[in-house]
């Protein structure tokens, strides 16, 4: 037996493959490396100085500090029921369910790809039995192939040993083989690397992205609280002045009574009673829409928190100071922006895959198989055989200008993700500074209104004097109760606005972090177990 078939399998696959080898070892990444860039923004104290010589009304902003705005925001409002609701989003909220479902998916895609990195090993093994044809192939062996042709009579020596090849082979055996086939390409460009860097970046962005769909919704969920506590504070300002007006109603009936004043007075006075209580249902249908508008987003049933928001409670108040940083840690808070990062990541990594698709790809392929007749012998050692162990080289010669046209593909995708990059950052910034316009415009229309509220009191007060002494009609008493509800529904709205402004603040400061999210989502609403209750589904009485 030759040394070379004596040697073990691994030093062949290992010789055959030493220069292919090294130089993979010594092998390049094609494309650009990736530097993420820096904002295209200026560093400056706060989102309101930027340098210009031309004083900005917004150039100061009472109660905001360049101190780092907190994490879980919301708890500044100090309403344990929205901090409550807010600690349940991250786990119920459906679109972050599926947010968690498409990194899952990232991840995976991941994992594909990586593997085109390592050897791909598939095992081959069976066992069979055949039998070939005494009329076929096998009756042109010659017989000498069997050491036959003897000079027997007649030369029938020869004709004997060739029917006897032909008797052999053509009965029936068995074949039983076990081994494997193994293939590994060369990542000589990098373009395996550059791949898995893609699929990498676009994990990042997948986990972004569902961190972005985390912040919205709790900037959502906040919104609406906010909203039907408004809602609920009309209401009661509704009531309020239902009850005024009552008695005001009941006064002008007992002048009436009297003759003092006629019974236009009485139906004056009963028509305002009248409209204002028939602003009140259509409020408690807002309310309920409002709390199921918040049950939608933790993935309740219909109403399910009724109970728990029904009962009215104030407006959660701004507080008095707000951190809003400053504009260069956008970049580290803004989801959208890290999306928008990770996503330029992997434009630059996919021109390095596209580069490497213009020069050589090698493989090193290989069979090893066991193979014996006996079952008994299969993996002894001269059962051993291998057939196309080395490696194997496709070049590129001619693709009609693919290849080509797939480099300018992917160089515009970088260009094209560069400059959304560049505009996530800018819009970022606008919409902080828009926020706190918006912030600052309601806090200064809120102080006016209180005025507006105080005047219009103490004008109905003094205008109900003077129609009970006789001296002023009841026209004068019917506009300032007029003025009265308009100027506090108004207030009531600017309140509401406030608190609506400080949540799209924090929604802009990329503020509602969050480090852990369920890992598998909660079992679908069973509509079956969903019960409405009977009878008048407005939250409220009407009032009286």
């Amino acid at each position: 037996m030759s040394t070379t078939r004596s040697r073990p399998l691994a030093v062949l696959l290992l010789a055959s493959a030493a220069p292919v080898l090294a130089a993979a070892l010594s092998g390049c990444t094609m494309g650009p490396e990736y530097v993420s860039p820096l904002p295209p923004i200026v560093e400056s104290k706060s989102y309101l100085d930027n340098g210009a010589k031309v004083k900005s009304p917004l150039k100061v902003l009472a109660g905001t500090t360049s101190a780092e705005p907190d994490a879980q925001w919301w708890r500044v409002f100090r309403d344990p029921i929205l901090s409550r609701l807010e600690a349940r989003v991250a786990e119920q909220n459906l679109d972050v369910q599926t947010a968690s479902l498409r990194l899952r998916e990232s991840r995976a895609q991941l994992g594909t790809a990586a593997a085109a990195a390592l050897p791909t090993v598939n095992s081959a093994s069976n066992a069979y039995r055949m039998q070939y044809s005494q009329n076929g192939i096998v009756s042109l062996i010659p017989s000498s192939t069997f050491g036959g042709g003897g000079t027997g009579a007649g030369g029938g020596t020869g004709g004997a040993a060739g029917g006897s090849a032909a008797s052999t082979l053509g009965n029936p055996f068995e074949s039983y083989t076990a081994g494997f086939d193994a293939s590994w390409e060369l990542d000589l460009w990098g373009r395996v690397r550059r791949n898995i860097e893609a699929s990498e970046a676009m994990v990042d962005a997948s986990a972004e992205q569902r961190r972005s769909t985390l912040v919205s919704v709790l900037a959502e969920l906040a919104r609406d609280y906010v909203q039907l506590r408004g809602i609920q504070e009309q209401i009661r300002i509704q009531e309020a002045n239902a009850k005024v007006n009552q008695d005001i109603l009941d006064i002008v009936r007992t002048r009436a009574k009297g003759g003092l004043v006629t019974g236009l007075d009485v139906a004056s006075a009963s028509q305002q009673v009248e409209g204002i209580r028939a602003n009140i249902p259509q409020l408690q249908q807002q309310e309920t829409q409002a709390v199921d508008a918040i049950g939608l987003l933790l993935a309740e049933p219909p109403l399910t928190l009724s109970q728990e928001l029904v009962p009215s409670k104030a407006i959660p108040p701004v507080p008095p100071k707000v951190p809003v940083g400053v504009p260069s840690s956008l970049i580290i808070r803004r989801p959208d922006i890290r999306v928008a990062d990770a996503q330029l990541h992997a434009a630059v990594a996919e021109i390095g895959v596209a580069e490497a698709e213009f020069f050589p790809t090698v493989t090193i392929t290989g069979s090893p198989q066991f193979n014996a007749l006996d079952p008994n012998k299969v993996f002894r050692g001269n059962s051993l055989q291998y057939m196309n162990v080395g490696p194997s080289i496709s070049i590129p010669i001619f693709d009609g200008g693919r290849l080509k046209s797939n480099l300018v593909l992917v160089q515009a995708r970088q260009q094209e993700a560069a400059i959304a990059y560049q505009k996530a950052v800018l819009q970022a910034w606008h919409d902080v500074v828009n926020a706190l316009a918006a912030l600052k415009g309601d806090e200064g229309r809120r102080a006016f209104l209180q005025r507006q509220v105080a005047d219009a009191r103490r004008g109905l007060a003094l205008a109900r004097t003077r129609y009970t002494q006789g001296v002023d009609t009841f026209t004068t008493v019917l506009q300032n109760s007029q003025n009265v509800l308009g100027a506090e529904v108004n207030l009531s709205q600017a309140t509401a606005n406030i608190s609506t402004d400080f949540v799209a603040l924090y929604k802009a400061l990329g503020g509602g972090w969050e480090t852990t999210f369920p890992d598998k989502p909660v079992p679908p609403l069973d509509l079956a177990a969903v019960t409405v209750p009977q009878g008048d589904l407005a939250l409220k009485p009407d009032a009286p």
